[in-house]
């Protein structure tokens, strides 16, 4: 995905100016060839190509502040990238204003580099949605199973939000079963998943062949959908409450799909969350995890489910949580962790030959992104982790101990909008939201 930039002209440039201007898109082509294409320069004034995600001035002089019809006429975002650097010129800043508060255009002026990475990037996600980008979820009775006394709470399984999903974003959300893929699964021969999986170098403790073997052919009765449907971008499943439909979990699959496929997954069929980390990663590209989140607020509701006694003694305990995720910390790819080990089931509501991630990376700063169920709004939480602590015998068996940075752990009690959250690694805040503005959200720092 690319972005399509319409370089623009200000008016009455003379000689010299042209041939700045001329030099700084060709600046440009070789700095973000990754991130976008440059179509032909127009003039300010003239007409802006239909393809064009937004208008990229490569200059900016003094004649754009008696240009604001002509700029009116401009009905997409509008970037600066005035310097050698492909950042703003910082002497551009009272004609960013300008433009900013006297036509109410919207301007990105981006001050680094991967800022306008993230920029290009997410017009490019943002466009490729509205084309009808595909998510499939495997799924046949959502918020039935082994716990639907939780599950059934979950926007994510109601008609109404799969509707606002493809409404607002453009996403076809396709529906597969979860029992037919674990029929077709079985029906794989253990000589294709042998050689599937020979040079995978999978780190495991405790998995026999059998039990590995197991994982391989539903990865590969996942990937036969895949390439059934074709043009997939994320997909996911009803694992956790429908695993009496399957022989094992689609943990392993859903390491697979993303390292050897480059598709996005998300557990428990919760589209809400695969949409943040389509959102989010593909603007970013920061590894980026999902979880469960337990503030310790929380106290005994939490402590109970997952079957320890109490939370880590800790000082300023009102502004941690507990990231931990089906007995371990959470899901992540192998390449975005700094350890990743394969092991057997810890919950005991999945079938017994089940495996389970447990995965860790490195403690520092994190943030918490998520977009709310309503679609218009961005949670945003600056946080750290600071360790990882271990309940042996319990369901968290390696979580991470999160604190909020702002300390603010009852605000962030009043904010958090699902149990599942979305871990971003490092302090991503200014890049969340510039992503924000181009999605129209809301944003809510915490």
């Amino acid at each position: 995905m690319k972005a399509i930039l319409q370089p623009m002209a200000m008016p009455d440039q003379n000689d010299r100016e042209k041939q700045e201007f001329l030099a700084q898109i060709e600046n440009l082509r070789a700095m973000y060839a990754d991130e976008a294409e440059f179509l032909d320069p127009i003039l300010t004034g003239e007409s802006v190509s239909s393809d064009a995600d937004a208008v990229v001035f490569p200059q900016l002089i003094g004649t754009a502040f008696g240009a604001k019809n002509e700029l009116n006429q401009i009905k997409i975002p509008i970037i600066v990238l005035t310097s050698q650097f492909g950042t703003v010129e910082m002497w551009d800043w009272e004609i960013v204003s300008f433009l900013r508060e006297e036509t109410g255009l919207t301007v990105f002026s981006p001050y680094k580099v991967e800022l306008a990475q993230v920029i290009m990037r997410a017009l490019a996600a943002k466009r490729d949605m509205r084309k009808g980008m595909r998510f499939l979820m495997f799924q046949d009775s959502p918020g039935e199973g082994m716990q639907s006394g939780i599950f059934k709470r979950f926007y994510w399984w109601e008609s109404e939000c799969t509707d606002l999903i493809e409404k607002l974003f453009g996403i076809n959300i396709i529906y597969r079963s979860y029992k037919e893929l674990n029929a077709n699964a079985q029906k794989i021969s253990d000589e294709r998943a042998d050689n599937e999986s020979s040079d995978w170098d999978i780190p495991c403790e405790d998995v026999s062949p059998e039990r590995f073997r197991k994982a391989v052919k539903l990865y590969l009765a996942i990937k036969d959908v895949l390439a059934e449907i074709g043009d997939v971008q994320g997909v996911g499943a009803n694992c956790l409450n429908e695993s009496f439909n399957s022989e094992t979990t689609p943990c392993l699959a859903w390491d697979a799909v993303f390292e050897r496929d480059n598709i996005l997954w998300v557990c428990e069929g919760d589209t809400v969350t695969l949409v943040s980390k389509f959102i989010v990663y593909s603007a970013l590209k920061q590894p980026l995890m999902m979880t469960n989140i337990y503030p310790f607020l929380v106290g005994m509701a939490a402590l109970k489910h997952e079957k320890i006694d109490k939370f880590p003694d800790v000082k300023n305990s009102d502004d941690c949580a507990l990231g931990v995720h089906c007995g371990y910390f959470g899901m992540a790819p192998r390449s975005f962790c700094s350890r990743w080990t394969l092991r057997p089931k810890v919950l005991a509501i999945v079938e017994e030959d089940s495996l389970m991630v447990d995965c860790e990376i490195e403690p520092g700063p994190i943030t918490l992104a998520k977009i709310h169920p309503n679609m218009k709004k961005m949670i945003i939480i600056e946080s750290v982790i600071e360790e990882y602590v271990q309940y042996p015998g319990s369901d968290c068996r390696n979580g991470a101990l999160i604190r909020f940075k702002n300390n603010n752990g009852h605000q962030v009690m009043q904010t958090l909008c699902s149990h599942h959250a979305l871990l971003v690694k490092g302090d991503c805040v200014p890049q969340l939201l510039l992503l924000a503005q181009i999605y129209g959200f809301e944003a809510e720092v915490l």
